[in-house]
């Protein structure tokens, strides 16, 4: 997708939600000054053009019994057959997020397991059989830091 043309008003509003998504828009109108419902409908202007993708609330996977976290390169036998390994990791509701790279990767995935051994279910149980040729995992320690980009108005 092209890069969006976003006034200073635009640029606010990001930065504000993505300081704080759940940040109530009277809230904002009145930072911005200007109404609720141009904050109303530069939000959902921003969202029909693709800019914002949606909100989430985040979870501490560790909290819900989630210990490991894991980014896996996959090679794939055939790379070709990447829609359809894509198609089959989404019914694997550990993995969350899955990259089509450059580099010696076909693929890229990070998955959340209860523990090493869930960890290994996964790999042997679940990812095996999707066409891989071969795979090389790494396992994060602690994620020390995640944030949103920054939002400005500058190339």
């Amino acid at each position: 997708m092209a890069r969006q043309q976003l006034d200073a008003l635009d640029t606010k509003i990001l930065q504000m939600l993505a300081n704080n998504a759940r940040r109530p828009f009277l809230e904002i109108a009145r930072e911005c000054n200007v109404s609720g419902a141009a904050i109303h409908q530069r939000v959902q202007k921003l969202t029909s053009m693709g800019v914002i993708k949606g909100s989430e609330l985040l979870i501490d996977p560790s909290s819900v019994g989630y210990e490991t976290c894991a980014f896996i390169g996959f090679f794939l036998k055939d790379p070709s057959q990447f829609s359809s390994v894509v198609e089959a990791l989404k019914e694997i509701p550990e993995v969350v997020e899955c990259h089509f790279t450059t580099g010696q990767y076909d693929m890229f995935i990070k998955l959340q397991a209860r523990n090493n051994d869930h960890l290994l279910q996964i790999i042997h149980g679940k990812l095996q059989g999707l066409g891989l040729a071969r795979t090389e995992s790494l396992i994060s320690f602690k994620e020390v830091f995640k944030r949103q980009l920054p939002i400005s108005n500058e190339d």
